[in-house]
């Protein structure tokens, strides 16, 4: 027969991994959610690569978005693809 110290550690591990189990079905529907309005979105005329990038960029705080933006800005003005401050292409 199992000690009163086991039981009660198997009902803890047996707790743990139910609850993520559940944890681990609500988040696949979530995800099928997210697909299905993405679905949705792009039946609309929505371009969903862009769609997925402005919500990358929502996740982000603002002075990381900023940081970010700037050196994108640079990199692509060192290509010649945008005007630099400077006004050159």
């Amino acid at each position: 027969m199992k000690s009163e110290g086991v039981q009660v550690a198997n009902d803890h591990l047996r707790s743990f991994i139910e609850r993520i189990e559940r944890l681990e079905e609500d988040k696949k529907t979530i995800a099928d959610d997210i697909k299905d309005v993405y679905g949705e979105a792009k039946a609309t005329g929505f371009d969903t690569r862009i769609l997925r990038k402005v919500i990358a960029i929502r996740k982000q705080d603002a002075s990381a978005r900023a940081e970010q933006e700037a050196v994108l800005d640079s990199y692509l003005a060192a290509l010649g693809m945008i005007e630099s401050d400077g006004g050159e292409a």
